[in-house]
């Protein structure tokens, strides 16, 4: 799968372990794919008809075929239309590769099926090689129920073909809800393609949870969930885009706020943060913004460094800084992180803030109708 969703440069995706790089492109862990794997590796100790070689061979194996799946994203994006990945995260029901910018129709529709066309690949290349081998080919979804040593192989080739069936579903969030979406954008508007997409996501997680829960399959429901939840929050990130396309960050930053002098320490940040509504306070030098300070960050500082320190020494100098004619579709993603302020400034000047606490009214306001002003 992949996803135009963005991420802290420095933390990455909240709730996830950063690994290792492939290519320079960061592999994370989500906390769910770690429990996932725990789960797998408890489930093999009972395993009577396996050997724990064969079995760690076959998830080894599945991690690689999803992780091809995500790089071959991440490939065609920088290859062809010159789009980077941010980052691979790696979740239950599969890797998320996150780019850089939105996708016009076009990429999106290459990009989405770059990754189930690897795992094509994979799995008649294993079975070239058992053909070759004259081992035997095992296609029966009965080597997934029943695994033995001598199935390993088999069960990663039919195990691959399932990922890229499973990826190529018309719905989000899976490759097949992108390409569906790109294809309905020929002809219909991105965020009409967006909800369709989404609501057949919602469906589809909604059939596979109960039967789930009839059969029952608790992994079934586990993955219905997670399935929901993506299809879920691609349909809010679009109705978001459409109710901000061609409006200036101008039109929702915050025009009246205070700043913090270099020289304030954390005493006088705490005060002004216990006398005010405001959770985000750029420090200034000289009319010259020098850095930013926000709640957690300043008690963080007033656990460790007490409240006599200088906010100078632990304000984030690290700081998202917007152009006021920015287009507020642009910026979205940039706040998506819970929390996230941004200084919105102009030649060095500074004119506003922006948080995701007055993006979220500005958007709620939007959404009933109300036109923005621009200051």
């Amino acid at each position: 799968m992949e996803q135009t969703r963005p991420f802290s440069a420095r933390t990455g995706t909240a709730g996830t372990v950063g690994v290792f790089r492939l290519l320079g492109v960061p592999i994370r862990l989500h906390f769910t794919f770690i429990l996932l794997l725990i789960f797998l590796v408890v489930i093999d100790l009972g395993s009577r008809d396996e050997s724990g070689a064969s079995y760690a061979i076959f998830l080894l194996g599945l991690l690689v075929s999803v992780l091809l799946h995500e790089m071959a994203h991440a490939f065609v994006a920088l290859r062809f239309f010159r789009v980077k990945t941010l980052e691979i995260v790696m979740f239950p029901i599969g890797g998320l590769a996150r780019l850089e910018r939105t996708l016009r129709p076009v990429e999106e529709f290459w990009i989405a099926l770059s990754g189930p066309l690897v795992n094509v690949v994979l799995s008649l290349a294993i079975f070239a090689y058992l053909r070759l081998t004259h081992q035997p080919l095992g296609i029966h979804l009965t080597d997934l129920t029943h695994p033995t040593d001598a199935n390993v192989w088999s069960r990663l080739a039919v195990g691959n073909m399932l990922l890229a069936g499973f990826n190529l579903l018309p719905a989000f969030p899976m490759d097949g809800g992108r390409i569906l979406r790109a294809l309905l954008s020929l002809i219909r508007p991105e965020d009409e393609a967006t909800r369709i997409a989404s609501w057949m996501g919602r469906m589809l997680a909604m059939s596979m949870g109960l039967y789930g829960l009839l059969a029952p399959q608790p992994m079934l429901v586990f993955f219905a969930f997670f399935i929901y939840l993506g299809a879920a929050q691609e349909g809010a990130a679009a109705l978001g885009r459409t109710l901000t396309h061609g409006i200036p960050v101008r039109a929702a930053m915050i025009t009246e706020y205070h700043t913090l002098d270099h020289g304030s320490t954390i005493r006088d940040a705490a005060n002004l943060l216990l006398s005010t509504s405001q959770q985000d306070f750029p420090v200034v030098h000289s009319e010259q913004v020098v850095g930013l300070l926000g709640r957690n960050l300043l008690m963080k500082a007033l656990a460790s460094e007490g409240p006599e320190a200088y906010v100078a020494g632990v304000m984030d100098r690290d700081f998202l800084s917007l152009e006021p004619t920015t287009d507020l579709a642009e910026v979205l993603p940039l706040m998506a992180q819970a929390g996230r302020c941004a200084l919105v400034m102009e030649n060095e000047k500074l004119l506003g803030l922006l948080t995701t606490d007055n993006l979220s009214e500005f958007l709620l306001l939007r959404r009933f109708g109300m036109e923005p002003a621009t200051h």
